[in-house]
């Protein structure tokens, strides 16, 4: 009896050893797992220069989509005809960007995220490539000298025959359009490989500037009424919910600009990130481009 009694104080030592092992357990990086789950603390640099990042990115769009709304609006060529916004379209607007968003919300709790993410993936690659290529196409022109050889090409569908024969799709293009293609291709390929935030960004640039460029609304009191509704919008779904931040951080689609507050700490492979809706840049943007278009007629 007397050789059977010290097992149970064995037993709990062994117990509390364990215990202390596992919490003086360090990982691969040597990192004390009691600290492995600390939040990063974005030093003041780190936070001013994000921020700083993204207001100057915001106005990167609104500036020379305003610009390039002026010229779009005098465009005789179909493929560049803007879409007018009427009274009716904004006060619609705000309803149906709520269907939206809740439904988003309502397939990220239902369905599996990561599935969901690859088919918006492939969506917005397509997209992003045509938007980026409409986006680098006056830039392009600029760079090649006249002496480029410039060959034209039309990409014409119709439907029906003879007398009944309507067109579908008829777009023009040359070679500089062509290579435009092809860099935005290469860019939609390194984002869809690599989700990389310099490929996000440059994907949300041409988004945000194409918006600007090709929404036009059709006088102020339009802007007044569109300006109006997301206002009551955002204050609902950002700060009444969880429902828009939740889904801005489950929708991996280049439909935000982020920029990394810890890019001084740990440079391009920075991860903890500021971010900005494209919609906190078109919707003020448009109605920028509508005052400049006002100006300059």
């Amino acid at each position: 009896m007397s050789e059977a009694e010290p097992a149970p104080a064995s037993a709990s030592e062994a117990a509390a050893a364990a215990i202390l092992d596992a919490l003086n357990t360090t990982d691969s990086n040597g990192t004390e797992v009691l600290n492995a789950t600390a939040k990063f603390v974005a030093t003041p640099e780190g936070t001013a220069l994000a921020y700083g990042s993204l207001v100057f990115m915001a106005l990167l769009p609104i500036f020379f989509g305003a610009l390039r709304s002026v010229d779009c609006s005098k465009s005789k060529n179909a493929a560049d005809m803007p879409e007018t916004i009427t009274s009716r379209d904004a006060a619609r607007f705000p309803i149906i960007a709520s269907c939206t968003l809740f439904g988003l919300y309502l397939f990220f709790k239902v369905f599996s995220q990561e599935y969901i993410n690859l088919l918006l993936s492939v969506y917005f690659f397509v997209l992003g490539v045509l938007a980026l290529s409409h986006t680098m196409s006056p830039l392009i022109s600029r760079i090649f000298p006249d002496s480029f050889p410039n060959k034209q090409f039309q990409l014409l569908f119709t439907q029906g025959s003879g007398e009944s024969k309507e067109e579908i799709v008829n777009y023009e293009f040359d070679n500089k359009n062509l290579i435009c293609l092809v860099v935005s291709s290469v860019v939609g390929v390194w984002y869809l490989l690599k989700k990389h935030w310099i490929a996000n960004n440059l994907f949300g640039l041409a988004f945000a500037l194409n918006g600007v460029e090709l929404l036009h609304l059709n006088n102020v009191s339009t802007g007044c009424i569109l300006l109006g509704g997301l206002f009551v919008y955002d204050v609902f779904w950002v700060f009444g919910t969880n429902v828009m931040v939740t889904v801005a951080k489950s929708f991996e689609a280049p439909i935000k600009l982020v920029f990394p507050q810890d890019l001084l700490e740990k440079g391009l492979q920075a991860n903890n990130f500021a971010m900005l809706g494209l919609g906190d840049i078109v919707i003020p943007g448009i109605f920028i481009a509508l005052l400049l278009r006002f100006d300059v007629r």
